[in-house]
């Protein structure tokens, strides 16, 4: 007979994506709930029942996959962005380094007074700036949302999420090296590193619709070769040891600008890109432990509340400068609750530098939980408010 230990490391995985999809479609189709709640909820829950059965390496197939997951939905986000509209309001793009500056200020002065050493402190102000592009977007998929409201979040999103990842890597990389105590080393690397991410990026969002112009099958096959640009982008990144995140965003910020249509009967990259968004979402929670959250929950729960008022109110601040009125700009703050999917794929692409974070943060790994479940109710709730959505509350 074969050991049950073997049986359950093997089929482990599919199992506990099968189920949270399966709980994600009762839920949502009883109770109106994001999907994506249920997904983590239901990955945290197996997660703390079947440790060895979730467990996964910073090179298993499974944070591979994950990454890759990860890679679709941010070069959907991208391609969402229009670099026009910020030129024409620039209100918006000071609204984004506003609240993010104000969000990394905020933070960073409540973990330091409650003792945390200064790197901890700055670590957790940085992710804490950050929105997940993945939550925001599932939602917004999801209620099919359009309209004023949504399309702000989507691009104060980008660019908190940007700023979050260069302050993030300084962060690491001044970790790194703080033995020669050169912070200017450590922006310079972290600097490289973004530059040539994008870079990569770019020059996909180039070579893509450049092949499919030459191939006159834009409508045919423009999902598949962005998907296959995504793949090809993602291992690349793994190996020149670059950012995937800022990669693909890129990616679909350039190859919107190209103009190449992206099919709307393909949103989430089809089935294949639903299935990967349930193992994504299942994976951002399967590496935290009860024992940590419990911990960290106290200070998690004050962080949380700081970092919701000083987005809504900054937001809210510039609103009417920023050409929307006080209650939309309410709305459009509300709207970037999420945080969690970013926040955990930057966490493990540091593992391959031999730094664990996550085992410093014990903050950081409550308030990954509570805003991977809470944080889309809020959105959706927000894009609801805002009479964007096509669902009638229930």
């Amino acid at each position: 007979m074969p050991d049950i230990q073997v049986i359950l490391a093997d089929l482990g995985w599919p199992l506990a994506v099968a189920v949270a999809w399966l709980s994600g479609e009762f839920v949502h189709r009883w109770t109106r709930l994001p999907r994506i709640s249920v997904y983590g909820l239901i990955g945290f829950l197996l997660a703390q029942a079947f440790p060895e059965a979730l467990s996964s390496g910073a090179s298993s197939n499974v944070t591979i996959l994950a990454n890759l997951a990860f890679g679709l939905i941010l070069f959907e986000f991208g391609y969402r962005i229009n670099l026009h509209w910020l030129r024409i309001n620039p209100w918006i793009a000071v609204t984004g380094l506003a609240e993010s500056a104000a969000t990394f200020g905020v933070v960073y002065l409540i973990s330091h007074l409650t003792g945390m050493p200064p790197l901890t402190s700055l670590l957790l102000a940085s992710l804490a700036m950050s929105t997940s592009p993945a939550g925001v977007l599932r939602v917004i998929n999801e209620e099919d949302s359009s309209g004023q409201v949504t399309e702000r979040v989507l691009h104060l999103v980008a660019i908190n999420s940007v700023i979050a990842l260069f302050v993030f890597k300084v962060v690491v990389g001044f970790w790194v090296f703080q033995t020669s105590g050169s912070l200017t080393q450590a922006m310079s690397h972290s600097g490289i590193e973004l530059l040539g991410s994008a870079a990569m990026g770019a020059l996909m969002g180039f070579l893509v619709p450049a092949v499919l112009r030459r191939l006159g099958a834009l409508a045919q096959d423009g999902t598949i070769a962005f998907a296959l640009g995504v793949i090809l982008l993602v291992a690349a990144s793994r190996a020149f040891d670059v950012s995937p995140v800022l990669a693909t965003l890129t990616f679909g910020l350039v190859a919107r600008h190209k103009r190449v249509a992206f099919s709307r009967t393909e949103r989430n990259f089809g089935g294949i890109g639903e299935l990967l968004t349930v193992l994504l979402f299942v994976f951002a929670v399967s590496t935290l432990e009860w024992e940590r959250v419990v911990d960290g929950a106290g200070l998690a729960a004050v962080l949380l509340l700081a970092r919701f008022l000083v987005k809504t109110a900054t937001v809210a601040g510039l609103a009417h400068v920023s050409g929307i009125s006080w209650r939309k700009g309410v709305m459009t703050g509300i709207a970037m609750a999420p945080m969690s999917v970013f926040v955990t794929l930057l966490l493990e692409q540091t593992k391959y530098m031999g730094i664990v974070l996550v085992d410093e943060l014990a903050a950081l790994a409550a308030m990954t939980l509570l805003l991977e479940v809470v944080g889309p109710v809020i959105t959706q709730r927000a894009l609801f408010w805002a009479k964007e959505t096509h669902q009638e509350e229930k």
